[in-house]
């Protein structure tokens, strides 16, 4: 990892290792396998927080700080050891300047209901499930997303959610920290499994169901990361998704 040189505590650190918490954990959860990142924005300073972190191709389980790789949003040629889809972190920092972390993932569920021509948005039939921002589209191109085009076509397929499913490529979820990103990973596992096992006449929240579980978010978001971090490291939780076929 890139840091600040000078006297003092490396300001970059913190971050960095909550970053590496939260792809850790993501890994334990069952959310990846040899594939998957994480990002955050970087405070340099400049107060326009236009540089990221993002986690390296190694397996998230055993990641460090080491492998942590420094990338400028504004870039036009990734660094060296930058996953190639680091493109699609990239795309949504730059849609969106609330943005602060960004995980990447192949939560199981996420797959079938990917492919399934009735589901083109994944509608919110649970309360945690509005904490993804309501319904939830799915990006009808399975293509990687390893180039700016394509990653910006995902970005913007996004709407107003904080999740996005990508059809035969996993999914996508945005946080004010990596830990909460990675926790909308959970929920979007969590909701996909719903929606799969849900009768065709479910029910979804009416919007102002939605809004009320909104409006409690903040604190009950951050309840839930500390029950999955625990998880992730506690053999047979059930919070634990069942491995990929």
């Amino acid at each position: 990892m890139t840091t600040t040189t000078g006297p003092g505590p490396d300001p970059a650190a913190p971050v960095a290792a909550s970053l590496v918490d939260a792809a850790r954990a993501m890994a334990g959860l069952g959310l990846v396998s040899a594939f998957g990142h994480v990002s955050c924005r970087l405070d340099t300073g400049s107060g326009r927080r236009r540089t990221i972190l993002v986690t390296g191709p190694v397996p998230l389980a055993t990641v460090t700080t080491d492998d942590l790789v420094t990338v400028d949003v504004d870039t036009r040629t990734l660094p060296a050891g930058a996953p190639p889809e680091t493109w699609a972190h990239l795309a949504v920092y730059r849609q969106a300047d609330a943005v602060a972390a960004v995980a990447r993932a192949m939560p199981p569920s996420s797959f079938a209901v990917g492919v399934d021509p009735a589901t083109r948005q994944l509608p919110c039939l649970h309360g945690q499930a509005a904490w993804l921002g309501g319904a939830v589209n799915v990006h009808d191109h399975a293509a990687l997303l390893r180039d700016p085009s394509a990653a910006a076509d995902a970005a913007q397929a996004f709407g107003a959610a904080a999740a996005l499913v990508l059809r035969g490529n996993g999914a996508l979820t945005t946080g004010a920290t990596p830990a909460e990103a990675v926790t909308r990973m959970w929920l979007l596992e969590s909701a996909c499994r719903l929606a799969l096992d849900a009768p065709d006449a479910a029910i979804p929240l009416t919007q102002a169901e939605i809004e009320s579980w909104q409006q409690a978010a903040g604190p009950l978001l951050q309840r839930l990361w500390g029950y999955l971090r625990t998880a992730a490291t506690t053999d047979h939780h059930p919070a634990r998704t069942r491995p990929m076929a």
